[in-house]
């Protein structure tokens, strides 16, 4: 596919419309390296170490590669100058997926304005909200700009369009053990059994309750019942009624004096609790006209 043809095609700042630094670029024609749409040798580009994503779907590259090879890159890549050509920023699986189509060049937005809080933020953008992080390393990802870049929850909301609570919570799937982590990661557990495992306080219970959800291909919600079920405390059992003590007294003296050996009744729920030695057993049997079973 011909440069002048790729030229032609509008670039989507994944920043926004709202940015500031988009809507005050002037027309690629007019512009210097840095901020301007132009083919680039895939050579010259190298991956940006920072970047949130680590794995990319063997299958998923593949059909995008057979789509370049048809239609070329829609959608520019943003790279910026650095000692050794051009860092990637955004766009790394059409990146990859060129290269797997054969192509030589790639049409990118060259920026040299962004520093490394703005590379981030622009990685972000275009991996969280175009292409399917697994929860943890959104979690990495939101972890980085609110924690290291200082950006604040309610404008990281706006920015990809989530409540703030569930940009918390995907944050807070870092709090689980490493084993529960994992599994998360590689898709064994889902974000729904991440989060029903932060109800449960206890660190190394959590780590427990992962392995078994893993294990038994539990459900989001099979794990929340368990958790549910342990963390239920037991009903206080209230005080026998003194009639009751009194009635279980004068059952234990009956059963001592008729078998001449010692008995212990104490209430039990709506009844007696009878506990005997194997002599007082038999002779009990006996005085009803029966044998105790095993005998």
């Amino acid at each position: 596919m011909s440069a002048t043809r790729r030229r032609s095609l509008r670039v989507d700042d994944p920043l926004g419309a709202g940015d500031e630094r988009a809507s005050s670029r002037p027309p690629s024609g007019e512009r210097d390296d840095a901020g301007r749409l132009r083919d680039i040798p895939l050579g010259e580009i190298h991956a940006n170490p920072q970047q949130p994503r680590k794995r990319f779907d063997d299958g998923a590259l593949t059909a995008l590669a057979d789509s370049i090879r048809e239609r070329g890159v829609l959608q520019p890549i943003i790279v910026r100058p650095s000692e050794h050509g051009y860092e990637l920023v955004a766009g790394e699986r059409r990146w990859r997926a060129a290269e797997l189509a054969g192509e030589t060049t790639i049409l990118a937005l060259v920026d040299g304005e962004l520093d490394d809080a703005g590379s981030l933020e622009l990685a972000l953008i275009e991996n969280v909200v175009r292409e399917d992080l697994t929860p943890i390393e959104q979690a990495r990802t939101l972890a980085v700009l609110l924690d290291d870049l200082r950006v604040t929850g309610n404008a990281l909301s706006r920015r990809l369009g989530r409540s703030r609570a569930d940009i918390v919570n995907t944050v807070r799937l870092l709090d689980l053990p490493d084993e529960a982590i994992a599994l998360i990661d590689e898709g064994t557990l889902s974000k729904g059994h991440g989060k029903a495992l932060l109800a449960e306080p206890d660190h190394h219970r959590r780590r427990s309750l992962a392995r078994r959800a893993a294990e038994g291909g539990w459900s989001v919600r099979a794990l929340e019942a368990e958790i549910a079920r342990v963390a239920r405390p037991a009903a206080p059992r209230r005080p026998p009624h003194p009639d009751q003590c009194a009635a279980a007294a004068r059952l234990q003296d009956v059963i001592a004096s008729a078998t001449g050996c010692e008995a212990k009744a104490t209430p039990h729920r709506r009844g007696f609790q009878i506990i005997l030695d194997q002599a007082a057993a038999d002779r009990l049997a006996r005085i009803l006209g029966g044998e105790v079973a095993g005998q």
